[in-house]
């Protein structure tokens, strides 16, 4: 079987590199297209450990609205973004915050908090 290519758009600066990428066995072997450094790093992290900053809103009680928007800190891995979600949906805030929060600290075990991206007095 021949190993096809796997395209990629790298989005990691402006100059939006058309990348291709080899891949045996499931890594990297070789980039091609990349217009700075950070296209390589990118693709490498694409294919063998895809990651997502995740953005949300958790339901929130007893405040002036009635959803808070979330996000996490940091990208945690992209298999792991349904279990998050079905955690978000537990969440309920019923106190004044801050952007910038956190709502749940060491998220899912990830090393990660979520945290608020707007004030909610």
């Amino acid at each position: 079987m021949e190993n096809v290519p796997k395209k990629l758009v790298c989005i990691e600066c402006p100059k939006s590199c058309a990348l291709s990428v080899d891949i045996e066995n499931c890594r990297v072997v070789r980039v091609s297209g990349e217009k700075c450094p950070k296209g390589k790093e990118y693709a490498i992290i694409e294919v063998e450990n895809p990651t997502r900053v995740l953005t949300s809103a958790v339901l929130a009680e007893g405040l002036s609205v009635r959803m808070v928007p979330v996000r996490t800190d940091r990208p945690i891995p992209k298999p792991r973004l349904l279990e998050a979600m079905g955690e978000i949906k537990k969440i309920r805030v019923t106190k004044r915050l801050r952007a910038g929060d956190i709502i749940a600290r060491n998220f899912l075990g990830l090393g990660v908090n979520l945290i608020t991206t707007r004030d909610i007095l």
